[in-house]
């Protein structure tokens, strides 16, 4: 019988025998999430997304052992500043992600995929890095809230804290959601116009684009739409960890 295991929660007694065909890294960030969901928002989400896609792969004979979600995500100027966000450093997140790889290529693990909840992660650069120093480990990552379209679910497109992280998270773990304390979400475009246009890149600064941190209302949110976005991400992310365990 197939499994999936939640590294956080195993015992070396439950592992040492079984034959596991790929990890899962979730990884996340500390930050405000508006005023009413955790600073773990996104590792909380990443992982439990995660465990329920590797319980479907299971049952497509994968066995996924899905690791404690990373927290060190990267922070934007104006979010730092803010009590108890902590800023992840591309050379720490390197380092870790480094480390991961070396314990797993050595254990003879050699496929992982980030499953990262953070739009302020970016690990292509460090894919391409650990490609050249391990050739026959396969490395991807993917955002769990870009795997399949939801749009049409919600009724305020937002960014961060909003309709669509709420609303998975009351599906999720409705005890953490304090909706009455949430902000509107209201944002304002950054006031450089190339950079509002989407022509050149550079981090925002988030207090002068958001009031409460969040951005996108989350007032509409619930737990049924939460439900409704996530099952069809579960489902396509359980397919990618099948297709990549068994890629020879």
């Amino acid at each position: 019988m197939k499994t999936a295991c939640d590294l956080s929660k195993a015992i070396y007694g439950d592992v040492i025998n079984v034959d596991y065909s790929i990890a899962i890294l979730p990884w996340g960030a500390i930050e405000p999430h508006n005023y009413h969901l955790p600073y773990a928002t996104d590792c909380i989400l990443s992982q439990r997304i995660s465990m329920d896609a590797a319980h479907l792969a299971a049952q497509s004979g994968i066995n996924a052992m899905v690791l404690p979600p990373v927290t060190f995500g990267s922070q934007n100027p104006g979010q730092r500043e803010l009590p108890f966000c902590i800023h992840g450093r591309y050379s720490t997140q390197f380092a870790i992600l480094t480390d991961i790889v070396s314990s797993l290529h050595y254990q003879g693990i050699k496929k992982l995929l980030i499953v990262n909840g953070h739009g302020g992660n970016s690990f292509k650069n460090m894919i391409r890095d650990l490609a050249v120093d391990y050739p026959d480990f396969m490395l991807a990552s993917c955002e769990w809230f870009k795997i399949t379209n939801f749009e049409h679910l919600i009724e305020n497109v937002g960014e961060h804290a909003d309709e669509v992280e709420t609303s998975v998270m009351m599906y999720y773990h409705p005890e953490l959601v304090q909706l009455s304390k949430a902000g509107d979400g209201q944002s304002q475009s950054p006031r450089l116009k190339p950079l509002a246009e989407g022509v050149i890149w550079m981090p925002r600064n988030w207090s002068e684009i958001s009031i409460d941190t969040g951005i996108g209302n989350p007032h509409m949110s619930s737990a049924q739409k939460g439900e409704d976005i996530v099952l069809p991400i579960i489902n396509k992310l359980s397919q990618i960890m099948v297709d990549m365990a068994n890629h020879k």
